[in-house]
């Protein structure tokens, strides 16, 4: 996808992303996998944590919300083109003269906004319900790490959308592929903790990058230097994941036109 695409779009893409989250309001599963879940693991962890001080506390806030987003990425992002299948729209947008990615951009950034609840969900019971008193240490850092995470986990929305429609074995294992990123990608402990061939994988992950950020940046935990190299990750996990989205995208729609199986399963 170029970039260029998505700036002559932007008014399309903020109304997407209002009407996504209108509808996603009423969304039990999704209000359970953006809100309920994380904030059940946070409880679990600072629980178990409740002796190890505020800094643990804030790398549970922060690993919680990260749970709260890659679900949120997985099932709901993964799915955005299925649920314009399953609704009988997806005909008609892919018709409409902007760009279906453009669509499908707008959703997951509905997905993502939505998500980031979770981590000020976890904030709060950490800070009332456990007696925390949390400090951001870096704000201004900590805001842009999230800038970063959010264009990150929308590109990375894009590659996994068209995948999950053009093989749609792939949603079997939806359930088997939440858990295994939460631990490769260090949201609520390090990967040093991990064997040392895991280390690699999660090189690849850019939720990884995401929690290298937003973890270093909430506690002062790592050097400006490390913080940086995880927002160039980011950016450029970002770019070849727009590049890949846009190849997968031609490929879908010339296969669903040539194969007529649009809006079939």
């Amino acid at each position: 996808m170029n970039p260029k695409i998505l700036l002559r779009y932007w008014r399309t893409i903020l109304i997407v992303a209002e009407m996504t989250i209108r509808q996603q309001m009423t969304d039990m599963f999704i209000i359970f996998a953006v809100l309920f879940q994380p904030i059940i693991i946070a409880v679990l962890a600072l629980w178990m944590l409740i002796d190890k001080g505020a800094d643990y506390a804030m790398f549970v806030v922060v690993g919680s919300g990260l749970t709260g987003l890659w679900s949120s990425l997985l099932f709901v992002s993964g799915n955005s083109i299925n649920a314009e299948r399953w609704s009988g729209t997806l005909e008609s947008l892919v018709a409409l003269p902007t760009p279906f990615e453009v669509i499908i951009f707008g959703k997951n950034l509905a997905n993502v906004i939505q998500s980031l609840i979770s981590m000020f969900t976890g904030y709060f019971l950490a800070a009332f319900l456990f007696g925390y008193s949390l400090t951001i240490q870096q704000p201004l850092l900590f805001a842009a790490s999230i800038f970063f995470t959010i264009i990150a986990f929308i590109c990375f929305g894009l590659v996994i959308a068209p995948i999950f429609v053009m093989n749609p074995g792939v949603r079997h294992w939806q359930n088997a592929m939440e858990f295994p990123v939460y631990v490769l990608s260090g949201f609520l402990f390090p990967i040093a903790l991990l064997p040392g061939w895991t280390t690699p994988i999660s090189y690849i992950l850019p939720p990884y990058w995401a929690a290298v950020a937003l973890h270093g940046t909430s506690t002062a935990g790592a050097p400006i230097e490390k913080t940086l190299f995880a927002w160039g990750m980011m950016l450029l996990f970002s770019v070849i994941d727009l590049l890949l989205a846009s190849r997968l995208f031609k490929l879908m729609l010339y296969k669903a036109r040539a194969d007529a199986t649009l809006g079939m399963e």
